[in-house]
């Protein structure tokens, strides 16, 4: 019996009804749709059954990994010995008071934004066609169009990976950065500050960054969004396209001929297809242009 075997049967053992996975295809929590197996997966339902989780590990000395939506990750094709933790149904609650938003990590931007809209409160539109939950773009400091999850969290609610719970006022966000960028707490869930405003300009400038999105972005293909982040003074798929890059392809992977910025799964694209994409376009991209470009994406190791 191997160290995940051993979790599993005591995380089976301290708390039935947790529900776990071995093996469990990442392909299938990727918005890439790409990567091979993880060695064991929790799924909690309740902040109780996230805390055993966590402590369980701990104790084992096995550092978990924390699973959003899977919209900004991807997973190599043998897949990965870890054990991860990926915010489940039972933790995508949502109240609001007032102009105050107190929502659970695994609510997506999607609904998350529409329930916005439907009281009134602006500020979050920006985040409507994010295709992630609330607790990814926490950790992410997620934004677009002008907007980031930054300009409107207030606290974040937090397992350690001791499974201790905190609440965080004091949070140093930067560009796709937060404090739980380094994997060190799980989000639970957050409060969020927005603005009154008129639901019907709301709806409609929904509808226009969702007009934007189709037209722009490759939304008919797998893909991780942006692949890269933003050079100082540039913007990425400005300097692919200006390279010719697009349409450039690996495999099933492909830069994709709508937005350059984006590298989609064209139909069996595995991670290493990807990669040695993403390798030719940082290569042609430098020589060309002087610019080195970074990836937004994460890999997970």
């Amino acid at each position: 019996m191997d160290r995940f075997d051993t979790l599993r049967a005591e995380l089976a053992r301290r708390c039935p009804e947790l529900e776990l996975r071995s093996q469990e295809p990442m392909s299938r929590h990727t918005s890439f749709r790409i990567g091979g197996p993880a060695a064991l997966m929790a799924l909690p339902k309740t902040e109780e059954e996230a805390a055993v989780a966590l402590r369980t590990a701990w104790e084992m000395e096995i550092e978990p990994f924390f699973l959003g939506n899977g919209s900004n990750l991807l997973v190599p094709d043998r897949g990965v010995e870890r054990f991860l933790v990926k915010a489940a149904s039972g933790l995508d609650s949502c109240r609001i008071e007032g102009n105050v938003v107190r929502a659970g990590s695994g609510i997506t931007l999607a609904r998350l934004s529409v329930l916005a809209r439907d009281s009134g409160l602006t500020g979050l539109e920006f985040a409507s066609g994010i295709p992630g939950t609330l607790g990814g773009a926490v950790t992410m400091n997620a934004g677009a169009y002008g907007g980031e999850m930054s300009q409107v969290v207030r606290s974040v609610t937090c397992l350690t990976r001791a499974g201790e719970r905190e609440t965080l006022t004091e949070l140093a966000f930067s560009y796709r950065r937060s404090p739980f960028t380094d994997g060190s707490r799980m989000v639970l869930g957050a409060e969020l500050e927005l603005m009154a405003g008129d639901r019907e300009a709301i709806r409609q400038r929904m509808e226009e960054l969702s007009v934007q999105r189709q037209t722009k972005q490759p939304l008919e293909y797998p893909s991780a969004g942006s692949m890269f982040k933003r050079p100082a003074g540039h913007f990425a798929g400005a300097l692919i396209e200006q390279c010719g890059l697009k349409g450039l392809s690996v495999g099933g992977a492909q830069v994709s001929e709508k937005h350059a910025g984006f590298i989609v799964n064209r139909g069996g694209a595995t991670c290493s297809d990807v990669l040695a994409l993403v390798d030719q376009v940082k290569r042609r991209v430098l020589a060309q242009t002087g610019v080195e470009l970074e990836m937004e994406v994460k890999i997970l190791q």
